[in-house]
């Protein structure tokens, strides 16, 4: 009697074991964490939503400005306080010189290891013992040049090309010559580069000037002859301006500013500046 009551108590204990342990198995391991509810609607459409993100990451919103000349987007918040604190400052006035200087790029026409001084108030080495001009000067020689479009201009010097460029956004028929090879080279690669298409630029001696393209309505030069050139003169035309600076070389020299009245010279003496001397013939 006592034996059967135990074993059928046993059985009895072993199948309320299993029941608890069956009900604590499910009450502690779920199957799978359930990702917390958001806001109603928030699942819903989300594939939708991301094809949407997907598009507008490939597809821009408006339609895109075109591109003007290389680097002419480039630290133009430098050429603007170039433009206001060492040109407009001192005086030049003429709006279109003011809007050619603030747009090409002067950094592109200096030597890697002068960068920084790109946009400084003085000139700057450009190899061959030549140097680019100082801002001021050249936003002050061409506006004496008084350029319209049309008018045929002639550049004694043309360095690393910025004047050059500069003349360029005022007339489209700019002649640039250069006596130093390497130089010469050099501009009319760079110039075709940036797209400056209206100058046409020779390893010329620029004492004798481009008689080919002669008479010019205007002549500038950027290196200094210690007296003015009879053949720059003679390929002026009548009405036409001159800038030129004179004087020693290693010294500082005047310069400038020539009008030809037919056979006559009008001259006048505007300012003191330093510039390279002029090789070649004399």
């Amino acid at each position: 009697m006592e034996r059967d009551s135990r074993g059928k108590i046993g059985v009895a204990l072993l199948v309320l074991l299993v029941l608890v342990a069956a009900l604590a198995g499910r009450a502690v391991a779920p199957s799978g964490p359930r990702a917390p509810k958001g806001k109603p609607g928030e699942e819903e459409r989300a594939e939708e939503r991301e094809q949407m993100v997907a598009k507008q990451a490939v597809a821009p919103s408006g339609p895109r400005a075109p591109k003007g000349k290389p680097g002419e987007e480039e630290r133009a918040q430098e050429r603007e306080q170039m433009v206001a604190k060492q040109i407009e400052e001192r005086g030049v006035r003429d709006p279109k010189v003011l809007a050619a200087m603030r747009k090409v790029a002067r950094h592109r026409f200096v030597l890697p290891e002068y960068q920084g001084e790109a946009y400084a108030d003085h000139p700057l080495p450009i190899g061959s013992g030549q140097t680019i001009s100082q801002p001021y000067i050249v936003a002050a020689m061409t506006e004496l040049l008084r350029l319209k479009p049309g008018d045929r201009v002639l550049e004694i010097g043309t360095g690393s090309g910025y004047q050059a460029a500069i003349l360029a956004e005022l007339t489209d028929k700019v002649y640039s010559v250069e006596i130093i090879p390497e130089l010469a080279q050099s501009a009319k690669e760079r110039l075709k580069e940036l797209g400056y298409t209206a100058i046409s630029a020779e390893n010329l001696d620029g004492f004798y000037g481009w008689p080919e393209h002669a008479p010019y309505d205007a002549i500038i030069v950027t290196c200094a002859p210690d007296h003015i050139p009879s053949p720059l003169v003679a390929q002026l035309k009548d009405g036409g301006r001159m800038v030129i600076p004179v004087g020693p070389p290693g010294f500082y020299q005047t310069l400038w500013y020539l009008e030809r009245k037919g056979d006559e010279l009008l001259r006048r003496n505007v300012m003191g500046v330093s510039f390279v001397p002029m090789t070649g013939g004399r």
